[in-house]
């Protein structure tokens, strides 16, 4: 307590404790002359002014009791401590990929986005996303709710715009009874023509993305393109509200039947309590008298929504939130090491197809026999399991090799390379070439086929799916077949296989 609240408090004591005295005395005067005359009456008197007392007494010290009981601290909500914990798992293991990222610039921009969902599972705050086409009226809607709440009518706080640029707008609010801080963005339009509309809208939905609560605005029916991008972020489990803006715009039966149209079609999707028609930015009337009046915006039952949907739902909607960005951020760097994997598992393909090219080459066969490079083949399968984390011996590899090769046979994979080659080889080489190149070149070519097939194996985790082997090495023959890839797997077998013929041949 501070020196002055001290003095004044032993001020009053004083003071109450001099009417107490004068008091008493003034009581008793009043007793003794009142039972010189009649005892009883006196005596009734006493006791009426000892309850009277006794229930000042009563009420003076349970006032003391609460005004000395010290204040208990409020309460912040919590979000739920499983998904928390859950979170926090998938940025441990988010963790341990990025450490697998060879790219510097990728490994950075993911560790970056892992502290930023790091920093918001403490972070007291909610974040309200406006989302929808760039004439639905979306900062209108903002405007509109800024100014109801500035004016208290929802009982809050509104902070200055921050972090406005070209891209969004974020505003700070405060309702009573929720404990965070909502932040409310204005993002770009969606659905613009062009390469900047484009890329206003990735922005727009990676914000939409990153939101706690959607606000999706529409001011017509649901075109179809506006329905695929509200469905696809409701399917993630985006919380969200349509918006039906613009209201003041239609006849009453109209939009009743606009509304009802968009429920049936959303029904699966929405429930219909939370498709809310307003008008943020009313046009002007004219009255009778020729005067314009402009009405003030109609968003109090998207307010009333909002806030009963936060209230209620807000710590679930911030812990779905941070679980869903940690899992998208998961993929993300999974993909990112699948990618990394891949290439380097091309690399290991491309080097082994052209070793088992120029090993036919040099010892021609009765015939492409996969069978007699198996040994290579196997070496292959073991450098591509390292890559993908398996440990694969050599007697295993072979047997692997071994069994595709006999897949490629069975499924006429490979009487359909030879004749496939031996046709593009006959329009770019001459005739006296052709027969000790093809058997070289098809090997190269089924050996890529086999590589690719054992990528998909490893990215499987050693599983081939289920539709088999076969299912794989079909895909993969099916893909290598393409104009634009055979005519590059030539121009590369030419320099590789053909030229080194020629140049033999016409050495001395």
């Amino acid at each position: 307590m501070s020196r002055s609240s001290l003095l004044l408090v032993l001020v009053g004591i004083i003071l109450v404790l001099g009417l107490t005295i004068w008091l008493i005395g003034s009581l008793s005067q009043l007793y003794y002359s009142i039972a010189w005359t009649s005892p009883l009456l006196a005596n009734l008197l006493l006791f009426l002014l000892i309850g009277l007392f006794a229930a000042l007494a009563i009420v003076l010290f349970y006032y003391a009791l609460r005004f000395t009981k010290p204040k208990q601290p409020k309460r912040l909500p919590t979000v739920p401590v499983e998904k928390v914990d859950a979170a926090r798992e998938t940025l441990r293991a988010v963790q341990q990929q990025i450490d697998q990222i060879e790219d510097e610039v990728t490994r950075q921009a993911l560790a970056s986005r892992t502290r930023e969902i790091e920093e918001s599972l403490s972070r007291r705050e909610i974040r309200v996303v406006i989302f929808g086409t760039g004439s639905a009226g979306k900062t209108s809607l903002i405007n509109a709710i800024i100014d109801r709440i500035t004016g208290q009518t929802a009982g809050g706080q509104v902070g200055a715009p921050m972090g406005t640029t070209c891209v969004e707008s974020t505003s700070r609010l405060q309702l009573r009874g929720l404990g965070r801080e909502i932040l409310l963005t204005d993002t770009p339009g969606i659905l613009e023509a062009g390469i900047a509309g484009t890329e206003r809208e990735q922005a727009a939905r990676k914000l939409a993305t990153e939101a706690d609560l959607l606000l999706f605005v529409v001011d017509n029916d649901l075109r179809q393109s506006e329905y695929t991008v509200l469905r696809s972020l409701l399917t993630i489990g985006k919380r969200s509200l349509l918006v039906f803006n613009k209201t003041d715009l239609y006849p009453e039966a109209d939009l009743e039947a606009l509304i009802a149209q968009i429920q049936q079609r959303l029904q699966d999707l929405i429930s219909a309590e939370d498709i809310i028609p307003i008008a943020a930015n009313p046009q002007p009337v004219q009255l009778e008298s020729g005067e314009w009046l402009t009405p003030e915006p109609d968003i109090f039952p998207l307010l009333q929504r909002i806030a009963a949907v936060l209230r209620s739902e807000g710590e679930n909607l911030v812990a779905d939130n941070i679980l869903l960005q940690s899992q998208q951020l998961s993929e993300a760097a999974r993909q990112q090491i699948d990618d990394q994997r891949r290439q380097q598992a091309e690399k290991v393909v491309d080097r082994y197809q052209w070793i088992v090219a120029g090993a036919v080459t040099v010892t021609p066969l009765p015939g492409v026999d996969l069978l007699a490079t198996a040994a290579i083949n196997a070496q292959m399968v073991i450098e591509l399991g390292r890559i993908y984390g398996c440990e694969i011996n050599l007697e295993r590899g072979k047997d692997l090799a071994i069994s595709l090769a006999k897949t490629l046979v069975s499924l006429g994979v490979v009487r359909g390379a030879f004749e496939l080659l031996s046709i593009t080889l006959q329009t770019n080489v001459g005739t006296f070439l052709v027969g000790r190149a093809i058997q070289g070149v098809t090997a190269a070519y089924l050996t890529r086929i086999a590589g690719k097939s054992f990528i998909e194996y490893f990215r499987r985790n050693q599983d081939w799916g289920d539709g088999g082997m076969t299912e794989v090495v079909q895909e993969q023959f099916r893909l290598n077949q393409r104009d634009e890839f055979i005519r590059a797997f030539m121009q590369d077998a030419i320099d590789r296989v053909v030229q080194p013929l020629v140049n033999a041949k016409q050495a001395p």
